[in-house]
Parts: structure tokens; sequence; C-alpha cells
């Protein structure tokens, strides 16, 4: 990957260790021999990047079954002056976890990431019938109070991994308890500064502030991309925190600032509206990545060698 990553790099994640997140930025060959750095919360992974404390911060910002992590997304668009530098997509499992000798039909309450609670309801409402929902701020941080009570509670169970259930010394009573099978979340490495370079299978993320809610708005900014042939992967509306039916546009694109035609949009976008942040340009995930990227690259070297058989053939 071309981005700020590089041996001795320290980035910070949501801990405490055993965390999704964890799991995510450890799949990442080049981040798994860096400096991992544990933070209480994702608000707290970002301001310690903007403040230079760690080089980089790995963050979950959208779940397949919930939806955007609001907490990331926000501080990415009003509190934080940082680039996103790849995604990672993960294949979430979740497991119910409590001391050695619960029972699943004693579970009475249940400790989790408020995300991670909602992806498993269906699942409580079969097995468990009426539980009580207990947030935390990461599912590892669940597992671990759950495991530090002292004597251990025979009805409170935690969501989270299995790594983190080993680290603290509970059981998986119920393994893969997440509603939807097709359960993912997307991670984002960001940096203080720096845009990777194009890699032919690439994602652009910006914000779009208006001059007013008038009638006619979004449709202005989406011609900007329908007339480019642009394609749109996420697009999504945040108020902007100034005032009541006051909205900001999120969007992801497909292609790279150093494209040519997503740098004309972006710069007609920026002249048009109120407002215009770029949030970064980076590598695409997906099984596929790889591949079309190959792909893009082949078909950029064919294309260069036609078009420069065709300029030797100019007369000087």
């Amino acid at each position: 990957m071309t981005d700020a990553a590089s041996p001795g790099s320290r980035v910070a994640f949501l801990g405490p260790p055993g965390t999704f997140t964890e799991e995510a930025l450890r799949a990442q060959p080049d981040l798994a021999g860096c400096d991992h750095v544990p933070m209480r919360s994702m608000p707290d992974v970002l301001a310690a990047v903007e403040a230079g404390q760690v080089d980089l911060g790995f963050v979950a910002l959208e779940n397949s079954i919930e939806g955007t992590v609001n907490v990331t997304l926000d501080n990415l668009i009003f509190e934080r002056d940082l680039l996103i530098q790849r995604e990672v997509v993960l294949a979430i499992r979740l497991n119910l976890c409590a001391p050695s000798g619960v029972r699943l039909g004693e579970v009475r309450r249940v400790v989790s990431f408020p995300h991670a609670l909602a992806q498993c309801r269906e699942w409580f409402i079969a097995n468990l019938g009426d539980v009580d929902e207990v947030a935390a701020n990461s599912t590892a941080e669940a597992v671990r109070t759950v495991g530090s009570l002292d004597p251990p509670a025979g009805d409170v169970a935690a969501v989270g991994t299995a790594l983190a259930a080993e680290l603290y010394g509970l059981d998986v009573l119920a393994a893969d308890i997440e509603d939807h099978p097709e359960n993912q979340t997307r991670f984002v490495l960001v940096a203080r500064d720096g845009v990777p370079a194009p890699t032919g299978h690439d994602k652009t993320s910006i914000v779009c502030f208006q001059h007013a809610d008038a009638p006619g708005s979004l449709h202005s900014i989406l011609g900007q991309f329908s007339a480019r042939n642009l394609n749109l992967t996420k697009l999504e509306s945040r108020p902007t925190k100034r005032g009541l039916g006051d909205y900001c546009f999120i969007i992801d694109l497909e292609g790279h600032v150093d494209d040519e035609v997503v740098a004309d949009c972006l710069r007609d976008l920026h002249a048009s509206l109120a407002g215009l942040k770029f949030l970064g340009s980076y590598p695409a995930a997906g099984d596929a990545g790889p591949a079309i990227r190959r792909d893009a690259e082949a078909s950029w070297r064919a294309a260069d060698e036609w078009i420069s058989s065709l300029r030797q053939q100019v007369r000087r």
C-alpha cells in the first residue's frame, strides 16, 4: 500500500486489545508490525492523530447492518482535519461470552458496543428473551468488564470477539450470533496529511455544504457527477450542527483526485458550493481490488504504448 504506514509507525485504534478494530488492523500485513496504541474511544483515536501523538489512526466508519458509525463520521467532518489513507472491510462474527459455568438460559444482561448489540437483537429475542442491554465503549471493553467481575456474575454476558474472550478469561457461550451472515464493517486508516498514489481502483470521499436548503440543491450536486459519468458508491446526509434542517452531504465516488475527470468535478463543486471538504482518495477495498488494479495497470501501459506510437509519428 502506498500510504503513510511504515515500520515503526504508531497506529492508534479502539481498544482495549481484542476489539474487531484490532482484528481488522492486524489483518493488514504492513500495519501488523507497527506499534499499536489502544485508545478508549474513536474520537480519542482521531484526536491523537491530529495532535501528532500517533502517526495513524484506525477506526470503524460503517456497518452493513447498522449503517454509518456517526461518531466517527462527525469527527472527520466537523472536528478533525485528517485524510483517509485506505479502507478495510472485515466480516464480523459476534460471540456471546460469559464466565465459565454460566448457562445460556441464565443470561439476563448483555454488555457490548451499541452497534454490536443492535446487530444481534433478533438473536437475543429468540434465544434469551427479555434481556437488558448495557452499552460499553467497545466490544473488547465489554468482555474485559464482564471478565473482571469479582465474584463472577451468573447472569451477565458480553458480545465480542473470540480473541477477547480468550484474553479476558471468558467462555464462548454461542458463536456467530449476528442476525445477518453478511455482517461487515468498513474501517478506515487516517493520517494528518498525504494522499496515496492512484492505483486504478480507488475511492474518493468528500463532504458537500450547501448555500441554502433550496429545491434542486442536491440535484445540482449530483448533476456534476452524472455529467462526467462518475459512479457514486455512497450518498448520505448529516446535520451540520448549525440549525434544524441544515444538512451536508457525504459522498463516496469511484476514482482518484489525480484523475482529470475527478479533479474537474471537485473543482466545479468547490466553486459552486458553500463549502467542500476533501476526506481523501485511497485504494478501494474488496476481494477483486488487486485484480482490478492489475487490470488497470495493464490497460494504462497498453494505452501509454498506443499514445507513444502516435506521438512518434508527429513531424518535427
